[in-house]
């Protein structure tokens, strides 16, 4: 086995870091209001589709998540009123997940927050080349959301 050299192992220390510790500095702020990261990036999606309707297969990749897990959460999000199930009026065979406007009220209160801490811990430490870097970096590892 070829253990990793310096470089390697500085690369995938970093990878990791980023994956285990950026998960929980986005969401903390948004728990004062009473979300998870994965809540606020399912409203998030919902409300950025068109009519503010998804099927929730499409949800569930945009969100990375299980259908299982995202149908519990919708669920919840519908017994509080942010969000209603309905089948595809184009193809039965799958549900519609809609955001009302009790939910979009949600996603623009926590939206500030959110991106305020998106900035802080993801943007603003780097320069527009980092960036531009992260970008194709995530591309080569293809660790971006596909189009729908």
């Amino acid at each position: 086995m070829e253990w990793l050299n310096a470089e390697e192992k500085e690369a995938w220390t970093g990878l990791v870091s980023l994956l285990l510790l950026m998960p929980g500095r986005l969401e903390a702020p948004l728990r004062k209001s009473g979300l998870s990261l994965f809540d606020y990036l399912v409203l998030s999606h919902i409300s950025e589709a068109p009519d503010r309707s998804i099927r929730m297969s499409e949800l569930a990749v945009l969100a990375n998540g299980s259908l299982s897990r995202l149908s519990n959460v919708v669920k919840r999000f519908e017994q509080r009123g942010w969000v209603v199930r309905h089948p595809d009026p184009d193809n039965g065979r799958y549900t519609i997940a809609s955001l009302t406007d009790s939910g979009f009220g949600v996603v623009e209160a926590a939206a500030p927050v959110h991106l305020r801490a998106v900035r802080q811990y993801a943007l603003d430490p780097l320069t527009a080349e980092d960036r531009q870097a992260l970008t194709r970096i995530a591309a080569k590892l293809r660790v971006s959301i596909p189009p729908p």
